[in-house]
């Protein structure tokens, strides 16, 4: 009798691991996320500390190079909203070393920049909220919505953000507004230059130049793949990389 439970034992555990084993297959695409535990983003920032510093309703938004293991290996922020002196420099303080979820391109894991934005609320509870897209009509829909984002490496042309050179001894941060159309399989189909802040400088060609042959990681819209058409600041800024490993 024993004998026959212990097979019986051997046989249910052989059961449940052959499906657990076929449900690790990588997925064709799979974008970098928050993710969760101590190293995510949305678990390192202190509401209250923000509430405490007096800090009001605001956003920030933010750019992460994230490696192709989801280690974020420079960010840095931008467009913040007046008045959020305090949420952009914890924002900037916490995703330094910050762990997102490694992104899938065509099987494989590679590079990629992640675009977000940080929304502080201080009525009732405090709390925040990271939203993974920069685009005005999504943030207005709090939709989950997570932008397509840049592949470095694989197929991809895109190897980071190169700025123009320029004769300017004063550094810059300038941001230039595309219009991106991005099928569901990753295919950049439309690329717009909206505006360009400073003007006239070479950061409207350089973002062009930069992305027009980039491959992506799809949008994702409540958890599948997308077609996209959006607005994405790109955000030049000085003594910063943009440019995780391979």
């Amino acid at each position: 009798m024993r004998s026959i439970l212990r097979l019986l034992g051997l046989l249910l555990l052989v059961g449940l691991a052959v499906p657990a084993g076929a449900q690790v297959k990588r997925p064709q695409f799979r974008p970098a996320v928050l993710g969760t535990g101590p190293d995510s983003l949305i678990n390192r920032i202190d509401a209250e500390e923000l509430l405490k510093k007096g800090q009001k309703d605001g956003a920030v938004m933010f750019c992460a190079a994230v490696a192709p293991n989801g280690d974020a290996q420079a960010a840095w922020t931008y467009r913040a909203m007046p008045d959020t002196d305090a949420l952009e420099e914890e924002l900037t303080k916490r995703l330094e070393g910050v762990k997102f979820t490694t992104p899938i391109y065509n099987y494989q894991p590679v590079g990629v920049l992640l675009y977000g934005t940080a929304v502080f609320s201080a009525t009732d509870s405090p709390h925040i909220q990271i939203f993974l897209n920069q685009d005005p009509k999504e943030l207005k829909a709090a939709s989950d919505f997570v932008a397509p984002q840049p592949v470095i490496g694989a197929d991809s042309k895109f190897d980071g953000l190169t700025p123009p050179e320029n004769e300017s001894t004063v550094p810059l941060t300038a941001i230039v507004d595309l219009g991106l159309k991005v099928n569901r399989e990753g295919q950049l189909q439309e690329l717009l230059v909206l505006t360009e802040e400073p003007p006239l400088l070479g950061y409207a060609a350089a973002a062009v130049a930069d992305f027009r042959e980039a491959k992506f990681i799809p949008a994702f819209r409540t958890g599948d793949p997308d077609d996209c058409d959006i607005v994405q600041p790109i955000c030049y800024k000085p003594a910063e990389s943009a440019e995780p490993e391979e």
